[in-house]
């Protein structure tokens, strides 16, 4: 059975000690102790997870993480001592998936890894193909072409494009986006869902800043206006 790779890094061999042991003997865990370090790891060892301090000399864990983002999907734990919204939101905007403080309960960090992984995991969709001539949305082999090039979504962002697309013309509200790709405890996290719309965005969109298809509902939450769908 393929055990779950998961790389912590964290310039405190303490702190990944102590991690690596409660993840257990299900997890296949690494550890690494500066960013640079977590970068080469992972070009000979292609995590599921990773598990990334933000506080490291050298290359620090928000450089680490736009760096992943560069090259891969795979779901990022920001594990962090700083507690601002500014700095949360910027995690966010780099490609973290979530984003928790230490001090943290056992509890509360392997429910947000399995989140996580359940995201990564979910069973393939049965929903139809969704196209116009710039955007393709595969839900059967959750696969996103935008002018005929094929976009790599995190998880999260296709699980949200997923809710997004699958329910065409229909206002999404803030908390039922946030319910059903995060979590019902994630349902008052509006900065989680800004920045993976603005993720998304970018990605998707012609002019971010003139979307197209993810359409704001002030105050309320988004539509998806989907091929040749007017509203």
């Amino acid at each position: 059975m393929h055990k779950t790779r998961t790389l912590v890094v964290d310039d405190d061999p303490d702190l990944v000690a102590l991690i690596r042991s409660l993840l257990g003997k299900a997890f296949d865990s690494r550890g690494a102790r500066s960013g640079q370090e977590a970068l080469q790891i992972l070009e000979d060892w292609p995590a599921d997870l990773v598990i990334l301090d933000l506080v490291m000399s050298g290359l620090d864990g928000f450089a680490v993480c736009q760096q992943i983002r560069q090259q891969s999907t795979v779901p990022i734990l920001v594990l962090s001592g700083r507690q601002s919204d500014q700095d949360k939101v910027r995690a966010l905007d780099l490609g973290a998936d979530d984003y928790l403080t230490k001090p943290f309960s056992r509890e509360e960090l392997l429910a947000r890894i399995r989140a996580l992984l359940r995201r990564a995991r979910q069973s393939l969709s049965s929903a139809p193909v969704l196209e116009d001539g710039r955007i393709r949305i595969d839900f059967g082999k959750r696969l996103v072409a935008v002018d005929g090039q094929e976009v790599r979504l995190t998880p999260t962002e296709y699980g949200l494009l997923e809710q997004l697309a699958t329910n065409p013309g229909k206002l999404m509200t803030h908390s039922i986006l946030l319910q059903r790709v995060w979590g019902p405890e994630y349902r008052n996290e509006l900065d989680y869902l800004r920045v993976f719309i603005r993720r998304l965005r970018r990605k998707i969109e012609r002019d971010p800043a003139e979307p197209q298809y993810i359409l704001t509902e002030p105050r309320a939450g988004y539509r998806f206006r989907a091929p040749n769908h007017s509203l």
